[in-house]
This record gives C-alpha cells, structure tokens and sequence, in this order.
C-alpha cells in the first residue's frame, strides 16, 4: 500500500487546493524556504495519525492552521452585505496497492466525489450544531479571528466511515532531523519502532517484568519507609497514600519505554545519529501486513557529508518496499537518489523533472544547477563564467557594492541550455532574466526564444545592434557580437589597455581579450574603477 496522491486545502501556505502525485518508493521534494515542504509532510502525517507535532490536533487547534490569506479574506467580509463562509482545511490522501484492506477505505467521500477511491479525509471544519449562535455573533461584528470555539476535527475514511489510526492500515513515521520530540524522557517514534520488532510472547514477557519492577520498587526498604511517612503525615485523604511504579494499564510499560544507544539515552546522541538510526529501524520494521510511509524532513541537517552518504546509501538500496518521501535542499540528495524521483515545488506549483522536454539533460547536467534555480527568488541566466563575473559586478556598481544573491538573485552559468531552464522557469514561474549574445542573428535568436515572448515572469535581454568589422583571427571572421567586444565599445581602448595593463591598438585588444578571456572578466570584476556596461547588461540587473 502507498499514497498515490495528497490534496490539500486551506492548509498553512496552501491556500485553496493543492495537489501532487508520488511515486511507490522514492520521492523527493525540493523547495525554497516557505515554499510548503514541511507542511506537506505535516498534512500526510496528520491525516495518517490525527496528530500534530506529536499531539492529537482535535484538541490543539489554532488558527494558524489555517491560510493566513484565507484567514483575511473572510475577516474582511465580516460586516459587509455578503460574508464569506467560514474556512475550512481539508487534507485527502488517496491511497493505492492491492491489500484486501484498501476496501474497506473505497467510496466517494473526497473532493472529486470517485466511488472507486481509497483513502482517508481529515477536516477542521465548522460545525453546523453552532450555527444559531454564530449568527448571533455574526450580528455583533466583533470576530477578530476564526471563532474555533465553534469548529471541530472530522476524520473519516473515503467510505464515509469514522477513522481511527488503529483502522488505518498505512503507518506513517515522520523523522525530522532538525528537532527531536521527546515525552516522558524517550522519544516515541524509535519506541514505537522498537516494540514493531516484538512478537505477543515478547510483548508479555516486558509487562510481566515491568510488575516486577514494579514489586522491587514497592519492597525496596527505602520506598517502604517513605511511603509509611507519608500514610502518617498525609492530610488529603483518610486512604492510605503511597508512591509506586505507574501500573495503571496493562501496557504502561510502553509509556516508560526509554532507548539507549551505547548506554545513553536515545535523545541525548547527537541529532545526525538520531536520523540515520530511526532511518534505519523504520525501513528493517516492516510488517507484512503494512506497508509504513517513511516521511524525513531535510535528512542533510546535522549529518556530515560521510553520515549523509550512508543515510542516503540505506534509502537508495531499501527493499522492504516503502513509500519514502524526503524533502530536501541539498543537491547530493537529489543526484544519489535520482532526478526521477524529484518533485519540485514552488509556491504550491509542482513539476517533476522528468516530466520536462529537457529531462534528458537535466539528468546528465553535473553540479544540478536546477536546484539552484528552483530554490531562488529570482535568477539570472548567462552563458559562461566570464558572462557571470561581469553581471555580478555590473550589478555591484548599480547597488552600493551588493552581490546579487546579497538581494536574493542567483547568476547562473548555464552553457547554452538557456531553453532548457527557461522550461523549467516556465513550469513554476521562477522570475528569470537571460543575459545573452545576439551572435550577429538577431532573427535566429528572436525565433529561439519565441516560446517565451511574453510571459511575464521571464526577460531575455540582448543587444538589440548588429556590430561588424575587417578582423579576421586565422580564417575566421571575428565575432563583433558577443560580450567582450560589446564591453569594449562600451568603453574605450585606452581605458581596457589601462585596466588590464596592456599596450594595444583595437585590433590586437579584440585578440587579447577573445584570447584571455577569463583573465579579462576577473580584471573588470576586481577593478578599483567602474566601467561602462552594455545597455542589455543595465536591463537583465535592473530591478
């Protein structure tokens, strides 16, 4: 059994519905800061186990649960002539796979209304019984926030029966690396992992010699002694009062369960460990009964690159047939695991890299430039490193000395793939800028980036003159149209012949720079003085 898909509604960042699909093992969740990673695997836990951050949501909610955009938008209608209902979060997961235990879960109780779904719903939801007094409330006009007095927790299965985690045959683990939940002194999720590894005859041989313990606390001649100087001292009740071992529950040996490590305590080894361990105890604990979704919030936190490789190396080689969904930053992650498995998300948009025209190269590109490009604010697109060195600079000169990325915009070198990002950028709306040469074609570029004339959210930026000349380097006419040569009549040679210590006419210094290229960039870009830039250079760097 695994999740075929997740939707979402109304949900933190998720405002209105949101929905991606998953692959039955692997996949991989790439996404900016605030971009909804964590919410999402916070949506699918919860409506797998009914608890947030470790406790049951029906009795912590808060209105933080919902879209803060949402949120306002039904504030503001308070008092006017047509009020907004009030909002909702919805989270559905539908679930696929051939276990007989799937059908007790098919029916149409989902968004789309599909008989032949399986899957759970879980809502915060207004609950109807109080609709007499909301509408007294409404009168008032003094709702200030979404009036959760009035709201309640439904779960339910898609056959419109209540849900119960104990019903649910799909387990979810959530690891995340970058806090540790601990109650009661242990953490619950290695616990409840370690008692998976147990059978019933083990289980029982626990509880009995926890009464055990419970009997040697109890005969214990101190314990004994102080609880006599209580039953004489006590003043609350006329019963005799007494401390023990907490036996209220035949399995209240599972409330007290602590895990060690080497002889220390689960929580107190480093974080990194802790990953890799519940990593590893979640993918060896399967039952054959279930199938548990294993969800790791950014596993390269905390982890060297040498634990991360190992973390990596488990999931990657995993053949218990988990569904394992991971969200992550990290480039390593995404390349030892497969661009196939990749969903990127950005602003409750998604795409999959495989799913692109430019798979194929996203697959072969080293260094996976694609995350850099997902993960910005906004980017600029240029050819080589030269290219990239000159638009840093030039961008410097025009804000006091501020890099690009100091202002959130990433100059990425991308070769001539520039259709292929602009795929991508296209796909998830990433504000994009390309800096380009125009070659001398001005029809050739015009036609290649047709595909992307008009879209708003990205800019291609060139010189819109053709420049020609007499020079002939071997028996090649020389390019007057690609950036240094447009650096230079931007300019002057006694000026360049200045900065880079030379002494040649404009002919030779064409020469120079076309052979020196590298060394040229990297000399205007630590220059003590400024230069003069292409125009199409002042537009990709303007804001």
């Amino acid at each position: 059994m695994y999740i075929e898909k997740v939707k979402i509604k109304n949900f933190k960042c998720f405002e209105g519905w949101f929905e991606v699909d998953f692959n039955q093992g692997v996949n991989i969740i790439v996404g900016g800061n605030e971009a909804g990673k964590s919410t999402l695997l916070e949506a699918i836990h919860l409506c797998l186990t009914g608890m947030l951050n470790g406790k049951y949501l029906r009795n912590e909610l808060s209105p933080y649960l919902f879209n803060r955009n949402v949120e306002r938008d039904y504030l503001k209608s308070i008092g006017t002539k047509a009020p907004l209902p009030q909002p909702d979060v919805q989270i559905e997961l539908f679930l696929g796979g051939d276990n007989d235990a799937l059908e007790d879960l098919r029916g149409n109780k989902n968004s789309e209304k599909n008989d032949k779904a399986c899957g759970l719903l879980f809502t915060i939801e207004f609950d109807k019984k109080y609709d007499g007094p909301y509408a007294e409330l409404l009168k008032t006009n003094d709702i200030n926030s979404i009036p959760l007095e009035f709201y309640h927790v439904q779960w339910w299965e898609f056959s419109r029966q209540p849900a119960t985690a104990r019903g649910i045959p799909v387990k979810s683990a959530l690891i995340d690396s970058t806090s540790t939940r601990v109650q009661s002194g242990s953490d619950m999720y290695i616990s409840r992992i370690v008692r998976e590894f147990l059978d019933e005859k083990e289980r029982v041989a626990i509880s009995q010699a926890h009464r055990k313990l419970k009997d040697a606390f109890k005969g214990d001649g101190n314990v004994d002694a102080i609880n006599k100087r209580l039953a004489e001292a006590a003043k609350i009740s006329r019963k005799n009062v007494s401390i023990s071992v907490d036996m209220s529950s035949h399995n209240a040996w599972e409330n007290s369960l602590m895990t060690y490590i080497e002889d220390v305590p689960f929580h107190y080894i480093g974080k990194g460990e802790q990953c890799i361990i519940k990593t590893r105890l979640a993918l060896s604990s399967k039952k054959n009964s279930e199938a548990t979704v294993l969800l790791i919030e950014e596993p390269e936190n905390h982890l060297s690159y040498s634990k991360l490789n190992q973390l990596i190396s488990d999931i990657s080689t995993d053949n218990s047939g988990k569904q394992v969904i991971i969200t992550t930053h990290s480039s390593f992650v995404a390349n030892k695991l497969g661009l196939d498995h990749l969903i990127l998300l950005r602003e409750a948009r998604v795409t999959r890299i495989k799913d692109l025209k430019a798979s194929d190269f996203f697959h072969k590109l080293p260094g996976y430039d694609t995350l850099r490009l997902v993960l910005s604010q906004k980017s600029i697109l240029v050819e080589g490193d030269c290219d990239e060195l000159i638009v840093q600079r030039a961008y410097m000169d025009a804000n006091k000395g501020r890099l690009p990325i100091d202002d959130e915009i990433d100059v990425i070198s991308v070769g001539t793939a520039f259709l292929r990002f602009l795929e991508l950028a296209k796909a998830l709306k990433i504000p994009v800028i390309v800096a380009t040469d125009n070659d001398g074609n001005l029809d050739k570029l015009k036609k290649k980036y047709a595909d992307f004339e008009g879209v708003a959210h990205i800019k291609i930026c060139y010189d819109p003159e053709i420049d020609k000349g007499d020079l002939i380097i071997g028996d090649k006419a020389f390019n007057y149209n690609t950036l240094e040569p447009k650096l230079l009549k931007a300019n002057s040679v006694d000026a360049f012949n200045k900065l880079f210590g030379t002494d040649h006419a404009l002919d030779d210094l064409h020469r120079y720079m076309l052979r020196k290229k590298t060394d040229c960039a990297l000399a205007i870009f630590s220059a003590p003085a400024n230069i003069t830039y292409p125009k199409y250079i002042l537009d990709a760097i303007a804001k």
